[in-house]
């Protein structure tokens, strides 16, 4: 019982920073709010030593030759995307609104509307790049609309609101594990789109090279694709216009072979956007953690 409160609190403890930059300034119009939570972020990468040696090691691995200031800099400016990100899936049913911000192109949205027209499911496949959120609010603007797969997060307060943010851009909304899996499967087989990001460690996944290492993958976006024939579409939202609009980019379907080549394919495909624009992937995620 103690334990169990003893967790609460910290839950709160934990939370009310960021409660705190969300909530103090709500008179404030939505891009100044997205702006203030970023420069936050940014500070907290800056002068936070536990986020700034976690991102350290894993921007060494990339980076090698890359100076400590300029490493220092890529930080801070990951740090100010994130905390924007953040705060529009806060607020993402008022972010889907804003179509002004989102410019979509790409061989990949005629094939996701060619698949819808024919009843058939997708599975949009991205990363914790640019505003993934943004992928999704620009297939609204076609009449589309995409459920998303998620890892809960431990922190029941974040969870909370989280869960809502997502849940507002598109359902459904699954938990990763064998429901999840089990409703996944169901909105697919019944003509849903489906976005997952797939830049996460996975324990039981395949050791696959991303970003020049190799890093354990899930295969499970490339298995349902070849399982139930649906079309697999790298997509990306790329913060623009220093921040405030986005260009959503949707590749051409991955082609279909065997499960690994596939998610090989993504792995390039998303290494490719990193390289070009660091700063707006989340390198946070411990992705080689154990290679």
């Amino acid at each position: 019982m103690l334990s169990s409160s003893l967790k609460s609190v910290a839950h709160h403890l934990r939370y009310l920073p960021l409660w705190s930059a969300l909530s103090v300034v709500r008179w404030r119009s939505f891009d100044l709010r997205s702006r203030g939570l970023g420069t936050t972020f940014a500070v907290v990468m800056r002068w936070f030593p536990p986020a700034r040696r976690r991102f350290d090691r894993e921007a060494k691995r990339v980076f090698p030759d890359m100076t400590r200031r300029d490493r220092t800099k890529l930080g801070q400016e990951m740090g100010r995307h994130m905390g924007r990100t953040l705060f529009e899936i806060y607020h993402c049913a008022e972010f889907h609104t804003q179509h002004q911000k989102f410019r979509a192109s790409g061989p990949g949205l005629d094939a996701l509307r060619a698949a819808q027209a024919a009843g058939k499911g997708a599975i949009i496949v991205s990363g914790h790049f640019g505003q993934w959120e943004a992928v999704r609010a620009a297939i609204k603007m076609y009449g589309l609309e995409s459920g998303a797969v998620y890892r809960p997060h431990k922190n029941r307060h974040y969870e909370r609101r989280i869960r809502a943010g997502i849940e507002a851009g598109g359902k459904p909304i699954l938990a990763t594990g064998h429901v999840g899996t089990r409703a996944l499967v169901r909105h697919l087989r019944a003509g849903g789109i489906i976005a997952i990001l797939l830049d996460e460690k996975y324990a039981e996944g395949v050791p696959l090279p991303f970003l020049g290492h190799d890093a354990l993958t899930s295969l499970s976006a490339a298995q349902l694709a070849l399982k139930y024939d649906l079309p697999m579409i790298p997509a990306y939202g790329i913060r623009i216009d220093d921040g405030d609009a986005f260009r959503v980019d949707f590749e051409a379907p991955i082609p279909h072979s065997d499960s690994i080549t596939m998610t090989r394919a993504f792995n390039d495909s998303l290494s490719s956007r990193i390289m070009a624009h660091p700063a707006q992937w989340y390198w946070m995620l411990r992705r080689w953690d154990g290679q």
